[in-house]
């Protein structure tokens, strides 16, 4: 018998899965293939970055049968990540994804000018939620209760971990998972000129 979906820490295994899941949710919560000429470099920017860098904080939802169907994955210290981020990942990552033309106007180009600036995650409003995450499951497992076990795995670790807040930064547009934020006890934290998304943040503990 096949066991039940439950959550896990990650395995360096479950990579190309993790990237799955990032390009089919990656627009504002759907696929990113028919908006992005190409979405791999979603992954770039918001999640195997995570994974190579501070695996011990990434967590998957696993199937029952080994395959990773839904993340969460963060950080403990969003200005220590940046720094890494800049120093350790972006070369790995900058000839497959170089930075566009100043005149280049196109949905990849944002997101390649995102993943050349990890320093835009430092801002003062966000300081006393030093922990940020991101979180996707694909469409067929959403609706039952996993993204909220995810998250309760997630919080527990930072907490553990004597991390005291956490904050996300979300497209505006994504009504639905801003919905599922506020149920989890999350609120807005106000930034200057936020642009087209919303920062929430909340404490690690229940």
């Amino acid at each position: 018998m096949t066991p039940p979906p439950a959550v896990r820490p990650y395995r360096p295994e479950d990579l190309d899965d993790v990237h799955e899941i990032c390009v089919r949710t990656a627009h504002n919560g759907g696929d990113s293939r028919p908006v992005h000429a190409d979405p791999d470099v979603f992954p770039a920017a918001f999640a195997t970055p995570y994974t190579h860098l501070e695996p011990e904080s990434a967590f998957v939802l696993d199937d029952g049968g080994g395959r990773a169907v839904g993340y969460i994955l963060g950080t403990a210290d969003t200005p220590a990540f940046v720094a890494d981020f800049r120093a350790k990942w972006l070369p790995l990552v900058a000839e497959r994804f170089p930075m566009p033309a100043d005149s280049a106007d196109t949905p990849d180009a944002a997101i390649v000018r995102l993943l050349h600036d990890p320093e835009r995650m430092i801002l003062p409003e966000l300081l006393p939620y030093p922990a940020h995450l991101h979180i996707d499951i694909l469409p067929a497992w959403q609706g039952r209760g996993h993204g909220r076990a995810l998250m309760r795995t997630f919080l527990r670790a930072l907490c553990e971990r004597g991390v005291p807040a956490v904050h996300l930064t979300m497209v505006t547009a994504n009504t639905a998972a801003r919905a599922f934020y506020d149920r989890l006890g999350f609120h807005e934290i106000e930034v200057p000129d936020p642009g087209p998304v919303t920062h929430l943040g909340r404490t690690t503990r229940d």
